[in-house]
């Protein structure tokens, strides 16, 4: 039975040249689990909203074709009947709580419909996402993983019988994301919900998904059970879509004629293990970046941190914290939501103040430094690159702090960040209406625009396409020219592994680790008490050969050089 049926769908956006989404006939069994890839920009949004009747009632535009929820016409029925029909449940999920509680909100859709058991609705629902013993907490005591399940709850209190979630894990931690799809699961096998995530984390795909739908350029390719999928690695690299490390390195191997041409390539762990016998691979020690003595830039001496509760003790985020960062460092500050990497951040450019102790950058108290000369020392880039616009282009945005200090070679300034981030064709653009990867680059342009010392940047690869993070990482490499010293905050290991040559982990307020690669990673007690989620092909690696530690595909499969690959036929 199918419970989502799309014919001919066509859509164009008010003033698009090129329609968004062309010719789309699709279907959509009851009960499945669906992702939708695609490069950014390629439709997957805009199609999930022409689902639950926000295209075309709410959003206007050129709308063909027609489309039929649970035998509901979408524009015929109206979005209220919709809703309880398709529960959504949006990207940035935080502006779907509305609510003090967390009761309260799971329950407030169900009040608005006049449903007189609308608080055993909104109960029901915090049981099915893992929040009971959580109703009477006020929202802002939750992690961030738990927002995103009271989201989650709040939408499925109406009891629809489809839920979209848009991008479900981007901003969270392996430990939530893991909560959250193990959730999905459940909806989906216990409850016989049909989900349909957006998702670019393919071995979350591999691990929990049952069919995937891939769109190109508003065009729908093929839907395909998922082990299939995953199959095609070159169709899905041309769309920017990267299968898992795991499938990737058996593809790389078949390709240079060291695997059976005719062999299903692996999609998951366990199915690699099968594949990798331990045998055949040589173990090689990485060689990271070694310790230097170098000059403090900044440090933490015994910094407390504590925010106030409307109910209960006081939040505390860092207790006696001591910590120094060095000039010349790319430091990656991992650790799970709610850890202190913000807070931190925030420390050091004077939006936060201590609760008690210091922090110092060149020796010298913060809190005795005017914001001006603060902000010459260090720059932020927040995790919203939008926060970063301020004016109608971004050349102006570029050049508005430079303009504001009256600095005189302003204009040169901003022409040669415009070509350092390439952005000299943009530089008449409205920043908010970029796509990612060039909000990214113009909020870094930002930021080091006053030539900063030490930079700060607090996730800047989530929400991102593979393609797209792998080209801020690139930019990220070149960052040696334009400013010393960099922090990032950030949950992309890939990120972690192929840029940091040093690596802070946050936890209860303290750093549980700080090192190289192979101190953090190759710590099974750091890894196991914080919950880090080490790259897809360092499992695979230690899976293989306990001694191995690999952070790339190349690392990987160096292991097997000069070496006939054997495998298990069981």
């Amino acid at each position: 039975m199918n419970v989502i049926e799309t014919e001919h769908l066509t859509y164009s956006y008010p003033g698009a040249v090129q329609p968004v989404l062309k010719d789309i006939t699709v279907s959509i069994e009851k009960g499945d689990f669906l992702a939708i890839v695609g490069n950014n920009g390629c439709g997957k949004s805009t199609f999930c909203k022409s689902l639950n009747g926000l295209i075309p009632q709410f959003i206007s535009g050129d709308f063909q074709g027609s489309v039929h929820v649970c035998g509901l016409n979408t524009q015929e029925t109206d979005v209220g009947t919709l809703a309880r029909k398709v529960g959504y449940v949006y990207q940035d999920f935080e502006n779907q709580i509305i609510r003090p509680t967390v009761l309260d909100d799971a329950s407030y859709a169900c009040l608005n419909y006049a449903m007189p058991d609308y608080r055993e609705r909104g109960m029901q629902a915090l049981e099915q996402c893992g929040l009971r013993g959580k109703e009477q907490d006020f929202i802002w005591q939750l992690s961030g993983g738990q927002t995103h399940l009271l989201a989650l709850a709040g939408a499925l209190s109406l009891q629809p019988e489809v839920l979209i979630l848009d991008e479900p894990i981007a901003q969270l931690d392996p430990a939530h994301a893991d909560q959250i799809y193990a959730v999905l699961r459940e909806l989906n096998e216990k409850y016989g919900k049909t989900i349909i995530v957006i998702e670019h984390h393919t071995e979350y795909i591999a691990d929990f998904c049952k069919h995937v739908m891939l769109l190109k350029d508003g065009s729908l390719q093929w839907v395909l059970p998922t082990e299939e999928a995953l199959q095609r690695v070159e169709e899905l690299q041309s769309c920017n879509i990267f299968p898992p490390q795991v499938t990737i390195a058996a593809h790389r191997m078949q390709k240079e004629g060291r695997l059976d041409a005719g062999l299903k390539l692996p999609v998951t762990i366990e199915e690699g293990k099968k594949l990798f016998v331990k045998r055949s691979f040589c173990s090689m020690k990485q060689k990271d970046s070694a310790k230097q003595d170098r000059e403090t830039a900044a440090s933490f001496r015994e910094v407390s941190v504590s925010y106030r509760s409307v109910k209960g003790a006081p939040h505390t985020v860092f207790s006696g914290l001591n910590l120094d960062i060095r000039k010349g460092d790319k430091i990656a500050l991992i650790g799970s939501n709610g850890a202190g990497k913000s807070t931190m951040m925030k420390l050091l450019v004077g939006l936060m103040k201590p609760s008690s102790g210091d922090v110092f950058l060149d020796g010298k108290s913060i809190r005795s430094m005017k914001p001006e000369v603060l902000s010459q020392k260090i720059s932020m880039v927040y995790q919203n690159p939008e926060d970063m616009f301020i004016k109608d282009s971004i050349g102006a945005d570029i050049s508005y702090a430079m303009e504001a200090r009256h600095t005189a070679d302003s204009i040169r300034r901003t022409e040669e960040l415009l070509e350092k981030f390439r952005l000299t064709e943009l530089k008449d653009r409205d920043g908010r209406l970029l796509s990612g990867g060039q909000m990214r680059r113009a909020s870094l342009a930002i930021g080091v625009a006053l030539k900063p010392e030490i930079l700060l940047l607090d996730e800047p690869t989530a929400n991102l396409d593979i393609a797209t993070r792998k080209e801020i990482m690139e930019t990220l490499k070149d960052m040696k020219e334009v400013t010393e010293t960099v922090v990032i905050a950030t949950h992309d290991m890939q990120l972690v592994c192929e840029w940091a040559d040093r690596i802070i982990v946050l936890c209860g307020g303290q750093v549980a680790a700080d090192g190289s690669r192979d101190e953090v990673f190759g710590n099974n007690e750091v890894i196991e008490k914080v919950g880090i989620r080490p790259p897809e092909i360092f499992s695979l690696g230690k899976a293989v050969s306990p001694e191995a530690l690999c952070y790339t595909i190349d690392d990987f499969l160096n292991g097997f050089e000069g070496r006939s690959l054997e495998y298990e036929n069981n």
